[in-house]
């Protein structure tokens, strides 16, 4: 074939050259044709409908094809070895599925919380401010009963006020602790 100008007129010594078709190429496109379709189906019914790893099963059977064939093989003949390379291949994925535990997206939340110790210091920094604000009779029962672990008894005998003085500071106490730290903006869940 003579290439022409815009004008029409041939263009002396131009001609079109076409490559010669490759040998390996024709043997992936003719094993294409002739399987991928029930090939593809196949894998996808071993695979419980997953397409795109069905589609790399094809590929990967294809790959192994060219490899292991010559290019004068008949492409047709060979569609019985290809269901078998999937079929390995599907078992294969299988057993390498059951072995390590099942991929997992990439989390969409990256500021994940993290357990450290800086809410317990600001939620000591906020409770410590906030008992600042109480009385020093309340500060002590609080201190005393809730921080030291001691009993009703004890603190009253510690702080020399009768059992009831101690219950009654101590009800009082955690009211006006509640208060001070809901005018800091902190409430209770």
């Amino acid at each position: 074939m003579r290439r022409t100008s815009e004008a029409g007129t041939p263009i002396p010594g131009a001609t079109a050259t076409f490559p010669q078709s490759d040998p390996c190429e024709d043997f992936v496109h003719a094993v294409y044709h002739h399987h991928a379709t029930p090939l593809l189906r196949y894998a996808a019914r071993l695979l419980n409908g997953d397409w795109h790893k069905a589609e790399d099963f094809l590929q990967e059977a294809t790959a192994r094809a060219w490899r292991n064939f010559t290019t004068t093989t008949d492409p047709v003949s060979i569609r019985p070895w290809l269901f078998t390379v999937v079929r390995n291949l599907a078992i294969d994925h299988h057993r390498a599925r059951a072995v390590r535990p099942p991929e997992s997206p990439p989390a969409d939340d990256v500021n994940l919380p993290v357990d450290d110790a800086i809410d317990a210091i600001l939620t000591t920094q906020v409770v410590l401010d906030a008992l600042g604000r109480l009385t020093p009779p309340h500060r002590e029962v609080i201190v005393l009963v809730y921080y030291r672990g001691y009993s009703v008894a004890q603190a009253a005998q510690a702080l020399g006020v009768p059992p009831g003085t101690v219950k009654s500071r101590s009800y009082y106490a955690l009211r006006a602790l509640r208060d001070a730290l809901r005018a800091k903006g902190i409430t209770h869940p």
